[in-house]
Formats: C-alpha cells, structure tokens, sequence
C-alpha cells in the first residue's frame, strides 16, 4: 500500500507540475495593436496670365484675364502687358521664378545696341525688388534671348489662391525706331515662362534653382 500511494503521490506531482507549467505559459498578459502612417502627396501649382488687351495695347473692359495676346507694335506706342503668377491653394511654400524669352534677338540687338539699352528698359512699372533680375542668356541658334526673375522671396504654403506682383505692366516700343527695323522684327514673339519649386529642403533659392531640371 505504501508502494501504491506513493507511486500515486508522485504521479500526481507530476501532473500539476505540468499543469502549473501550462498555466505558467497562458497567465502572461498580452495586448496587440498596430500603428499606421499615412502619407499624403504634397504639390508645388501656379497658374500664369496677363489681362486681356486689345492689338494696340489698351485693356478689354470687362473680360477675364488670358494666357496670350497680340500686338500691333507701332514706334512710341505702350501696350498693356502685366504676366502674373498666382500661387494655387494648397501649395506647398515654393521659390518662383519667370523668364522672358525674345524671339529675333539678332534683329533686336541691332535696333538697341546702338545705344546700349537693354531689353529690359522696354519693361514699364517692373520693380526690381519684387523680381531680382538675374541676367539674360542668348541662343544663337534659335535667335532668341531669354531673361531670367526671380521672386524676392519664397511664398509660404498658401490656405488660398496668391496672386504675386505682376512681372511688369506694359512695354513700350522706342520711338527711335524705324519703319524699317520694325519690318526686322515682324512676327517677333515674346514667350513668358513661370517655374516653381518647393523651399523646404534648400537652404536658399540659389540650392532650389541648382536642382531644378533642366528644360
């Protein structure tokens, strides 16, 4: 009897031991979550126009504002011409810059270089400390000259719609010049370009110009 009992003592030690080692392993307490990262796509947007101006350069009352005019170019005469960017709601904070681009450089550098004046006298109410003028560049064999703006400064993240200082408000054709160097530059074109880039990431415009891709 003793034998038995105590070979039933040690069986039953057994199974609670293993029945403690079970219990042991499910009494942890444990708890699952996950977290999730959304990201969101940002955007850099900016739309480009000028007010609607008639071939001899007064304003169209009443109409919205284009992406292109026409003129007809007459000595001593100014047309209206005001290029704007409006920075788009929900755009990331951006450096902006446009560029003017002449077709006919040759043709215009011969009616201008006698008398040293720059393309850029031609531009009336342009306020250099709205748009820092960062030189021209010729390409000869597109016979074009393209001049270069940049905005003051980086124009933060907007809420709503931005409408910057307008590149210029007119030009004006010298009247020195000739029935026959207007005939020079007949079908002449002036393409205005706008670019942006965002700022976060560059330490300055001259960073954010430097990354940006070539056209």
């Amino acid at each position: 009897m003793k034998t038995k009992s105590k070979a039933l003592f040690l069986m039953l030690c057994a199974v609670l031991l293993v029945a403690a080692s079970v219990l042991g392993t499910m009494a942890y307490l444990t708890s699952t979550d996950e977290v999730v990262n959304t990201f969101t796509v940002g955007s850099v947007a900016i739309k480009l126009d000028e007010a609607k101006a008639n071939p001899d350069g007064t304003l169209v009352e009443g109409a919205g504002r284009v992406e292109a005019n026409s003129y007809k170019l007459l000595p001593g005469h100014t047309y209206h011409k005001d290029p704007q960017v409006t920075v788009l709601k929900n755009s990331e904070a951006s450096y902006l810059r446009m560029t003017v681009t002449f077709s006919k450089a040759a043709e215009l550098d011969a009616i201008f270089a006698p008398t040293g004046a720059d393309l850029t006298s031609i531009f009336g109410g342009y306020n250099s400390s709205n748009w820092i003028y960062k030189g021209n560049t010729e390409d000869p064999a597109a016979n074009t000259r393209t001049y270069e703006f940049w905005y003051k400064e980086a124009v933060a993240a907007p809420d709503q719609d931005v409408a910057l200082d307008a590149l210029f408000e007119n030009i004006t054709v010298p009247g020195m010049v000739t029935n026959s160097q207007l005939d020079s530059i007949k079908e002449m074109t002036i393409k205005i370009n706008a670019y942006a880039i965002q700022s976060d990431g560059f330490a300055n415009a001259e960073a954010a110009w430097a990354a940006f891709p070539a056209e």
